[in-house]
């Protein structure tokens, strides 16, 4: 896993420029039965079979009839300056400092870069998730983060988890899921080593 990992970040280094810009999500809409865990964490279930998955923690962007798309938020991968970053991606503007965390979101597209971040942030292209969380994909918010003009709290990540149609619906019946509301301070403040174990705790009831 250790090894896919560092695969997942050298492609996101080198990908940027192209991730960044043209990451898109799908439009939302209802599932067939009406029920979405678009907005939730949805947690691997102890007995996940799936190595890609394993006590993987994912915030729930979209679920609707036709799938389903998260970004795993446990599974850090490397560190990159921000400069380099928006050097890599042609910004020509003034030098800035500073750092981010890049994670694995997910095995499917790792060239494409998500932002998930606070609410207080907003950009045409934003994508609100539920109030208190959101996503965007675009470079400027690179830029805005280190100029202390970004989101209060953030994290980047490069792929995503997703599912066809009924494809989720019929994992969450193998109980190899179970799904807990989502709360910022999960998302963005729980040690991530810590994260799935917390989640775990919150468990209500298998879905």
């Amino acid at each position: 896993m250790r090894l896919v990992h560092r695969a997942i970040s050298v492609l996101a280094a080198l990908l940027l420029p192209a991730a960044l810009s043209s990451a898109s999500l799908p439009d939302s809409g209802g599932t067939a039965d009406g029920v979405s865990l678009a907005g939730q964490l949805l947690v691997a279930a102890p007995a996940m079979g799936d190595p890609r998955f394993y006590h993987a923690v994912i915030l729930m962007v979209r679920h609707d009839h036709n799938g389903a798309l998260g970004i795993i938020i446990n599974r850090p991968v490397a560190e990159h300056s921000i400069a380099d970053l928006l050097n890599g991606l042609g910004d020509k503007g003034a030098p800035v400092e500073g750092s981010v965390q890049i994670f694995a979101g997910g095995p499917v597209e790792p060239a494409i870069g998500f932002i998930v971040h606070s609410a207080d942030y907003h950009r045409p292209e934003t994508i609100d998730i539920d109030g208190s969380v959101a996503v965007t994909s675009s470079a400027a918010v690179l830029r805005d983060i280190a100029l202390k003009h970004g989101p209060s709290k953030s994290l980047i990540a490069f792929g995503y988890a997703g599912w066809g149609p009924g494809q989720l619906e019929a994992e969450l019946a193998d109980h190899a899921w179970f799904a807990i509301p989502e709360d910022a301070k999960l998302v963005f403040e729980e040690a991530r080593e810590k994260l799935w174990e917390e989640a775990l705790a919150r468990r209500g009831r298998d879905l």
